[in-house]
């Protein structure tokens, strides 16, 4: 989910010789990231279910869009981190109604539990960490890098950007409320994918929120609890709990085509907002992150190095 889960922005970068290539690496995954964001509208605007597709953007668009005026009104545009979990819950249930309810089957019905508890909870924690705390140092910097712009640069950057994307990611509860199947064994396995990312997530989110609230562990590195096996507990989980909606998928119609969902979650988790954001700043912030790093897994949960 970086201080929060999905600020999507600019890297900050200081260049030396022997940063060149790491940053032609970072420019081409960006460039590969945002050109998905262009390929992937057509192919779902192209797609046999383009009408719900459709209806899927206009809602989520609505909602960013007085999601938008809402942080003109409290000068804070950091709100749109909260509404992402609760986005995702919105549009599952949204093609859920316009599919119909009575055509939905047990685990169909599973499937929506497993995103809402998902999104609220991590709406939920989001809110209870950001309220009242001020604006997103980064979007505060925005704010003012932008000036008197600001307030339609943050529409289209901030807002409708993130739109789109939870667009594309939430494509996928479409074939799997649409699927006809009964039940199968893939719905085992989404379900425990799913449990073990949201362990993972609301874990780590729960510890990671006690070690900020003690005074005493400012600029230490939290490397206990299940921070000991994996350096972002919380964006791996989220990212797993996302190949378990994809088992769901995968028992529809030509749901294997809706790969793309939980790959390019992961993908933006590991290479854009997430983990490659959050540890320019760790570098710098934190002296004994460089031995943090030295010993703990980035991603995958494994065993700590000696």
């Amino acid at each position: 989910m970086v201080e929060n889960y999905f600020g999507l922005g600019s890297y900050c970068r200081v260049v030396s010789q022997t940063e060149i290539k790491p940053m032609k690496s970072a420019k081409l995954l960006r460039i590969l990231f945002f050109l998905s964001i262009l390929l992937l509208p057509i192919f779902l605007l192209n797609h046999v279910y383009a009408s719900y597709f459709q209806k899927g953007l206009l809602i989520i668009l609505g909602a960013m869009t007085l999601l938008w005026l809402l942080s003109l009104l409290i000068k804070d545009a950091s709100i749109v981190d909260i509404f992402w979990g609760m986005g995702s819950v919105i549009v599952a249930w949204f093609y859920a109604y316009i599919i119909g309810f009575d055509k939905l089957n047990e685990w169909q019905y599973l499937l929506l539990g497993m995103v809402t508890l998902w999104g609220c909870r991590l709406a939920i924690y989001l809110g209870i960490r950001n309220i009242g705390k001020g604006e997103d140092f980064r979007y505060a910097q925005w704010r003012k890098e932008n000036g008197k712009n600001w307030w339609w640069i943050s529409f289209l950057r901030v807002f409708i950007l993130q739109g789109v994307i939870l667009w594309i990611v939430s494509s996928v509860f479409v074939p799997a409320l649409l699927a006809t199947e009964e039940m199968s064994f893939l719905v085992i396995v989404g379900v425990v994918l799913w449990g073990v990312g949201l362990f993972f997530e609301a874990v780590g989110d729960y510890q990671l929120m006690r070690f900020k609230n003690s005074p005493e562990n400012k600029g230490k590195v939290l490397d206990t609890g299940v921070w000991r096996y994996t350096r972002h507990p919380n964006y791996f989980g989220d990212a797993l709990l996302w190949w378990g909606f994809f088992c769901f998928a995968l028992i529809g119609k030509e749901g294997f085509l809706f790969f793309y969902s939980p790959l390019f979650m992961t993908f933006l988790l590991l290479k854009i907002s997430g983990v490659a954001m959050l540890e320019k700043t760790l570098k710098q912030t934190k002296p004994k992150y460089s031995e943090y790093i030295r010993k703990t897994s980035a991603f995958i949960p494994m065993l700590p190095k000696e």
